[in-house]
């Protein structure tokens, strides 16, 4: 198991109601998939430091977890295919 770290902004279009939905999604991912959360820390509505899709502000989420190496793999392709998401990052934490 190797630790990694994960950044998204999800758009500021997403209703207060549907981001917790969409940040359990990809907890979800993650344990499903025999991986375990370390740490999840919302920053919040943040401004970007340049415009993305016109956006000018988004909402911040950082995740540490360790897993296995095909669980990051499919996570960027699950961030890349939903809507609301508008940039994503994930990076292994050297211990």
């Amino acid at each position: 198991m190797r630790a990694y770290e994960t950044i998204f902004i999800i758009s500021p279009d997403v209703n207060d109601e549907a981001r917790p939905a969409l940040i359990e999604k990809f907890k979800n991912l993650i344990t499903e998939k025999g991986g375990e959360i370390t740490k999840v820390d919302e920053w919040g509505r943040k401004k970007l430091a340049y415009e993305i899709d016109k956006k000018t502000e988004g909402y911040y989420v950082l995740m540490n977890f360790t897993s296995n190496v095909d669980v990051p793999h499919e996570l960027e392709r699950v961030y890349k295919i939903t809507d609301g998401i508008l940039r994503y990052l994930i990076v292994k934490v050297d211990k």
